[in-house]
């Protein structure tokens, strides 16, 4: 089969798919717990900087189990003003920690990407237009035009693997005395600890369902594995209930149950298995800390409470939320999860933020290749300001943020308002499809240094050298740039796409979200799987501790 042969669309079950749910069940009331999810729908690329935003939801549509419902601006909705990022100035720190700084800051790589003129990669402009074509024909390939029924990006199509509606599925096993508040802080506490446990899973890896005997890897096999465990009571502490995350269940965590559960064992490795078991014993430490967040009992599912209660939140007939609120739970609500290594100003963590050479630099800033932890200083050199060198992603927060809307929307009819802040995911299947495609390439002596510390990882962990490649540390100079340009290339994909579908769009336009899923991420892996089909790996390999990316 040719890469754009026309392949089944999203709204009809492929030949040889699992069984899925039926379509009454699919489409069956809210109220009673087991329709599938909604996914929020996003403004569109022409907006992505307007700072007042109207909430947005989907509208009800024909569902299916990998995309159960279309996406659109909902009518008539009131518009909010936004708060704005604090002043850098200022407040670095707060501005850093920001969902609006990532764009801004990652504006100033990409634009020295569109002058050719970036640290560690050649840049050909002259390719990105076959990037375009690529994902506009995937769209084309995988959905009916005029694409509507496009979810947007998150966690929730990766439990829909082999087209069967896992989350629906389980919505309509509990009993009718669970009511919705509760259903969705269930959702919420599953979401949240799959999102986590998300990183590259390696080469090695694959996860045998418990419930259909298959097979599955990569981002899909571990939601099915998360949804598992999850439903065994792993990481719940309450006896009553099992199908919730909490800060006891996390504390009686070890490497060894979560090796277990996700069925890692010699021969079937799960990558950085012991970073993610730690990360996930750090979230009981920050569910307890953080109890204006998730309460006494320390469980992620009480976020809701907080969102609804805020004085931020709008209900009348309707219950609007500013992405701002959702954002500072997860933002400092998880903050004592990450790993204390991270980018710091005075003693501060920035979480997912990096030095990266491409950015002003004041005259004592950090830029050897390797990360080094930012000095705790905020005074200024040669007229910069050492908070400029910094470039922030926040990544796994955004991929929390994309996934857990998706629930609260569905299940509680929560509209977000500000989602158009929210950028592409700087991770290594959206950047790798602009590597792959020609658009960037890494410089030699970038490439020599990343093969040789690929081979000092091959011998270091007994791993065999099938498909060579360069391989970082994730704070590496060469990552960081990469993640930047990834950002503002993502936007500007957006809308390239959007014009080359325009005829087929029919007067809609795609939101970057659902250019992401039907779209980027989808490419990115395809074009890996062809240009290094046995392993399958992205262009520039990552050596993670299994909590970035």
């Amino acid at each position: 089969m040719g890469l754009f042969s026309r392949r089944e669309k999203a709204p009809k079950a492929a030949a040889g798919a699992e069984p899925s749910l039926s379509t009454s069940q699919s489409k069956s009331s809210l109220a009673s717990g087991s329709s599938s999810l909604k996914s929020p729908g996003l403004t569109g690329s022409s907006r992505i900087m307007n700072r007042t935003s109207a909430g947005t939801t989907s509208t009800n549509g024909p569902g299916t189990p990998i995309t159960p419902f279309s996406t659109g601006n909902a009518p008539g909705l009131p518009r909010i003003d936004l708060p704005r990022a604090p002043d850098p100035q200022l407040d670095p720190v707060g501005y850093l920690r920001s969902l609006g700084a990532v764009r801004d800051r990652a504006k100033i790589v990409t634009d020295k990407a569109l002058r050719n003129d970036l640290r560690h990669f050649d840049v050909d402009m002259r390719k990105f237009s076959d990037v375009v074509t690529f994902v506009a024909n995937i769209i084309k390939r995988d959905y009916d035009a005029p694409f509507t029924s496009i979810p947007p990006h998150g966690r929730h199509q990766h439990f829909a693997v082999g087209g069967r509606d896992r989350v629906a599925d389980l919505l309509s096993t509990f009993p009718e005395d669970v009511d919705n508040t509760e259903k969705c802080k269930r959702m919420i506490d599953l979401f949240l600890i799959s999102v986590l446990l998300d990183a590259g899973a390696g080469t090695k890896w694959s996860f045998k369902s418990s419930e259909n005997g298959r097979i599955y890897r990569r981002s899909e096999g571990i939601a099915v594995a998360s949804l598992e465990m999850f439903k065994t009571g792993m990481f719940s502490g309450d006896k009553n209930n099992k199908y919730q995350v909490d800060k006891e269940g996390l504390r009686s965590l070890t490497v060894e149950k979560l090796a277990q559960g996700l069925q890692s064992r010699p021969g079937n490795e799960m990558a950085g298995l012991e970073g993610r078991a730690q990360l996930l014993i750090r979230l009981g430490q920050a569910l307890d800390e953080k109890r204006e967040f998730f309460g006494e009992l320390g469980r992620p599912g009480n976020m809701l409470v907080h969102i609804l209660s805020h004085p931020a939140t709008q209900a009348s007939n309707i219950i609007i939320v500013p992405l701002t609120v959702l954002w500072n739970v997860l933002m400092n609500g998880l903050a004592p999860a990450w790993p204390a290594s991270r980018t710091a100003i005075n003693g501060i963590s920035l979480g997912d933020a990096w030095p990266c050479s491409s950015m002003p630099q004041p005259a004592q800033s950090p830029t050897s290749p390797t990360f080094s932890p930012f000095p705790n200083t905020t005074g200024q050199a040669n007229g910069i300001a050492p908070w400029e060198s910094i470039l922030p992603f926040h990544k796994l927060t955004q991929w929390l943020t994309y996934s857990l809307m998706q629930p609260m929307q569905s299940i509680m009819k929560i509209h977000f308002a500000g989602q158009e802040l929210l950028t592409g995911l700087p991770e290594y299947r959206n950047g790798g499809l602009f590597i792959d495609m020609g658009v960037l390439t890494l410089k030699k002596e970038d490439s020599d240094r990343g093969l040789e510390h690929y081979a000092e990882y091959c011998q270091r962990t007994g791993t065999k050298a099938v498909e060579v490649a360069p391989m970082f540390v994730p704070g590496d100079d060469v990552i960081v740039e990469w993640r930047g340009v990834t950002v503002g290339f993502l936007d500007r994909l957006c809308i390239e796409v959007n014009k080359a579908l325009k005829s087929e769009l029919a007067g809609n336009e795609l939101s970057l979200a659902q250019v992401l899923e039907a779209g980027s991420w989808k490419g990115g892996r395809e074009i890996a799987e062809m240009s290094r089909p046995n392993t399958k790996e992205p262009p520039i390999l990552i050596d993670s501790d299994g909590t970035v990316f």
